[in-house]
């Protein structure tokens, strides 16, 4: 870890709510504030008795308020849940006091309260608020305020559904991110197979060719002061090999090509694909299943079109075959794609799945990786020295 990482400060796990609406603790902070100077300004100028004692509460209440607004941190749990009860209590109270303009300042405090609940809080916190409250009222509660009891039921109920949809957007919200993370590690994935891949391809073939390249100048440099006419044929040799190295070369540069489909469709572009194939490899090609429809995702059709470049690629480089066979088909909501040489195979013999073949450890990465990121099913049949033939089912 980085020093700029180790001297950050760890942050608290964020609730439900408030990642949604950061702005709002501000806002809510500074309006318990204005609450509490306007109850305290409201009970200085009243008269009365019950009016001076609550003059000292709202006092208490607007210093706690500006105290939240000064150091509040409402992405801890604990915080929040005090905070709507020291609201509720002194609501209550509030409520409590026989004071002529207690019906408006409870109003305005039970909004308060409302709008806080609503944002910050869980449904069901919110239910226990509205239902202590209501019972309060209705039991305990002053005549002058006994008018609250339908409002306060009534809205409360209101502010339950509504944070009952705010939690459902809250899980559909965090179900998307967890999708998108899980997307974003599967490219990742794919990305590095790829480059592995072409990395492996660039060791074993231009690479290797190159050193052998350079070991053979190295020694008919040597052959010319010996011997000029097996200098002339290992010239020519060389020559000769450059050529095809070159043809190697724009391969190579071909197959890392992004996959691209025609407006024809898939199965037209893998057709395509195997008689271009056939052509410049020279090795015969059998396409089967013309007449297959299929209409799958642009990006799965990409995929579907990779993973037969990909295989061709492979019989070309490794299975020295003379004839390959690609079949497309469907049953019903699945396509099947099969590929089969009768090259040397692979180095095993057998029957195996996509989990077993990424157990072992064995057969094609690439192909194995974008055939699981398509959540598709594969066998792998391998006799050495005779055939290989791989089959994959992918659902469209």
């Amino acid at each position: 870890m980085s020093s700029i990482d180790a001297s950050r400060p760890e942050r608290a796990p964020v609730p439900p709510g408030v990642a949604l609406v950061p702005h709002w603790r501000f806002s809510l902070a500074m309006f318990r504030l204005m609450l509490g100077v306007f109850c305290s300004v409201l009970a200085f100028g009243a008269s009365g008795a019950s009016a001076r004692n609550s003059f000292g509460l709202w006092i208490v209440y607007t210093l706690y308020a500006f105290a939240a607004v000064r150091g509040y941190s409402l992405e801890r749990r604990g915080y929040m849940l005090l905070s709507l009860l020291v609201d509720t209590v002194f609501f209550l109270i509030c409520a409590a006091l026989p004071l002529h303009y207690n019906t408006g300042i409870s109003s305005l405090f039970y909004l308060f309260i409302l709008m806080s609940a609503a944002l910050l809080h869980t449904p069901r916190e919110i239910f226990a608020v509205v239902l202590g409250t209501t019972l309060f009222l209705v039991l305990a509660g002053p005549i002058e305020n006994v008018v609250l009891s339908p409002g306060v039921l009534l809205s409360g109920t209101a502010v339950t559904v509504m944070a009952l949809q705010r939690q459902a957007l809250q899980d559909r919200l965090r179900a998307a991110a967890r999708q998108s993370m899980m997307f974003r590690s599967e490219a990742e994935h794919a990305r590095e197979a790829e480059r592995q891949r072409i990395a492996h391809d660039f060791h074993d073939g231009p690479l290797q060719c190159f050193v052998g390249f350079q070991m053979r100048l190295q020694v008919l440099r040597k052959m010319m002061d010996r011997d000029a006419g097996k200098a002339i044929l290992e010239l020519e040799e060389l020559q000769q090999m450059v050529r095809d190295q070159g043809e190697e070369i724009g391969q190579f540069v071909r197959s890392m090509r992004p996959a691209e489909i025609d407006g024809a469709g898939l199965v037209p572009s893998i057709k395509k694909l195997v008689e271009r194939f056939e052509r410049d490899s020279g090795i015969i090609c059998t396409f089967v299943g013309s007449n297959t429809r299929v209409t799958p995702k642009a990006d799965a059709a990409t995929e579907i079109l990779q993973i037969v470049r990909e295989g061709l690629h492979n019989v070309q480089k490794h299975a020295q075959a003379k004839n390959v066979t690609v079949g497309v088909g469907r049953d019903e909501d699945t396509f099947e794609l099969s590929l089969e040489d009768d090259g040397k195979g692979f180095a095993f013999a057998g029957t195996y799945s996509l989990d077993e073949l990424d157990l072992l450890k064995r057969g094609p990465i690439t192909i194995r990786s974008r055939v699981r990121n398509l959540r598709g099913e594969m066998l792998l049949d391998s006799e050495p020295g005779r055939r290989a033939t791989l089959k994959i089912r992918i659902p469209i």
